[in-house]
Order: C-alpha cells, then sequence, then structure tokens
C-alpha cells in the first residue's frame, strides 16, 4: 500500500531538484525526506530517484509515479473539500500569497468582501511574487496564491493546480520629464533600445514582461538599475537615471513628480494575473469564497 504522504514527498523532490530543497519546503530534515523515499520506493518495489552531483532526478519508475501522483493528490483534496463541507466548514483561515500590487488590487478589496458574506472565513495574507507564490501552494505553505504569468511558470493545465484568471494590466513607459520623448502621446519602446533601463530583478515576472516587450520592439534592454519595488524605479527615473515600464495599478498611489508617464506605442506589454490552488481544492468550502471574492474585486477594479 502507497501512503499518500510520500506521494507528497516525491513530488516536492520533482519540483524542488533536491532532497535539501524538498525537506525545507516541506518543514522536514533531508534525512526524514530520504527515509520516505526510501520506504516508498520498497512499498512500490522499483528505484524512484537517482541522486547526483547537480541533484536528485526521478527514474522511468519515478516519473510514472509522479503523473498519477498528481492526479491522486488532486482527488484528497477534493475529498477533503467535499468533508469539509458535509461538517458546514463556515469558519477556518485561509491562507494567500500575494504580490504587492495585487494585494492593493484584489486581495485587500476581497478581504474586506468576505468580512461581511463570510465572517467565519479568517484570510491570512502573505506577501510574495509570483515566481515565489505559486511553489508555496504546491508545498501547501498557503492555500492560494495570487500570481503573475511568466515564463517557466506552470501552465493552465498543469495538473497539479487549478488557475483562476483574474485581471489583466498593461504596462506603461515611465521616462524623465528631460526626455526626448516625453512630449509624445505615446511611447515607442524601439526608440528606447539606446537608454539606460531600470527595472525589476531577474526572476521577478515582470522582469520577463519588460525584458519581452523590448525582445519584440528589437532590443535588449540594457538594465543598469535594478529594484522590485516599482516606488523606486518611478524615483530611479525621476532622477534622471533610466527609463522604465511600470504596471499601470503599481503607478497609483506613487509620486511622480520628474517623470512622464505615457502609454506604449501599438501593443502594450501586459501582465496577466490569477489565482492559484491545488487542484481539487477549488471546491474547499473555506476555499471556494475566497475565490470567488477575488473574482468580484477583480471585476470591479
Amino acid at each position: 500500500m502507497i501512503e499518500a504522504r510520500r506521494l507528497h514527498i516525491l513530488r516536492a523532490v520533482a519540483d524542488h531538484r533536491t532532497v535539501t530543497a524538498a525537506a525545507a519546503a516541506l518543514y522536514l530534515t533531508p534525512s526524514a525526506v530520504s527515509q520516505q523515499l526510501t520506504a516508498l520506493e520498497q512499498e512500490t518495489g522499483h528505484r524512484l530517484v537517482e541522486r547526483g552531483a547537480k541533484g536528485v532526478r526521478l527514474t522511468p519508475a519515478g516519473e510514472i509515479l509522479l503523473s498519477h501522483t498528481h492526479a491522486v493528490l488532486a482527488q484528497l483534496e477534493r475529498a477533503e473539500a467535499e468533508l469539509a463541507a458535509y461538517g458546514a466548514g463556515e469558519a477556518g483561515t485561509v491562507t494567500v500569497a500575494a504580490f504587492a500590487t495585487g494585494i492593493a488590487q484584489v486581495v485587500a478589496p476581497a478581504v474586506a468582501r468576505l468580512a461581511a458574506s463570510a465572517p467565519g472565513i479568517r484570510i491570512r495574507v502573505q506577501d510574495a511574487e509570483g515566481d515565489a507564490s505559486l511553489p508555496m501552494v504546491l508545498d501547501r505553505q498557503v492555500d492560494v496564491a495570487v500570481a503573475v504569468e511568466y515564463r517557466g511558470a506552470p501552465s493552465a493545465d498543469d495538473p497539479r493546480l487549478t488557475h483562476v484568471p483574474l485581471y489583466a494590466e498593461p504596462f506603461d513607459a515611465v521616462v524623465p520629464v528631460t526626455h526626448r520623448l516625453a512630449g509624445g502621446p505615446e511611447v515607442p519602446l524601439a526608440e528606447l533600445a539606446k537608454d539606460p533601463w531600470i527595472g525589476p530583478y531577474p526572476g521577478n515576472p515582470c522582469h520577463d514582461v519588460v525584458v519581452l516587450a523590448c525582445e519584440n520592439a528589437g532590443f535588449q534592454p540594457r538594465l543598469e538599475h535594478s529594484s522590485d519595488d516599482f516606488r523606486a524605479v518611478v524615483a530611479l527615473a525621476s532622477a534622471d537615471v533610466g527609463v522604465a515600464l511600470v504596471p499601470r495599478s503599481a503607478l497609483r498611489g506613487t509620486d511622480l513628480t520628474g517623470v512622464v508617464v505615457r502609454p506604449v506605442d501599438g501593443v502594450a506589454p501586459t501582465r496577466r494575473v490569477f489565482a492559484a490552488v491545488r487542484r481539487g481544492a477549488e471546491g474547499h468550502p473555506l476555499i471556494r469564497p475566497v475565490l470567488d471574492a477575488l473574482r468580484a474585486a477583480a471585476e470591479d477594479a
């Protein structure tokens, strides 16, 4: 008989590629993870992982078991959801991880909605970029992630997750007031090819949006200044050290003294924001109202 908790450990090892990283994500010791993997191999009668200098990889037998693991764990999430529904499930805590502007745009309004419509649900919010929040959901550190699509992100048909689209927003060009393009109604990205740029660090989903937009315009941006805080990005632009692309919602309430904000000429770079939960958990009586409230907040934004 295969124990489900060992399947969860197998998936964590497959996701994180090392026993040490999987152990940290699961709040276990590396030796405990190794022991559980060994026990799983004994249960299945197959070698499931191979250890090498660059980490751990699944054997063909491990890949077969992993493909079933996604379905098994999703079904267990559904079972928990139905049991919680049977027991009313009207009170409890749901943890939501989201990036800063996502918190302002949809999470905080959703919390306010839930306070009126489902007062028994307590929301705990954690600030986390999209590339961090999705692994947090998979590792059961949080229940819901509000994340941004980015290159390398789990796709909408990933068997581990259920995606709920929330909203899409354009990026605007932010240039110093003294910039040669500051007087125009729009900014053609190709004309910023030789400018120094200010932007998020690699790994931040918004970094991918900026770089991809510039690549589509025919150049690689020369990123001389980096910050994941868009208030800092705008402040640096006002100091005349470079240009930037900033999500429109991140400009709300930001001091725009010394800069000009203009839409991008042509097709604007866009970030698409979605909520994600472990597949099968979307029907949980505590999580379903949270997803509904996030969707409603996105529609009103």
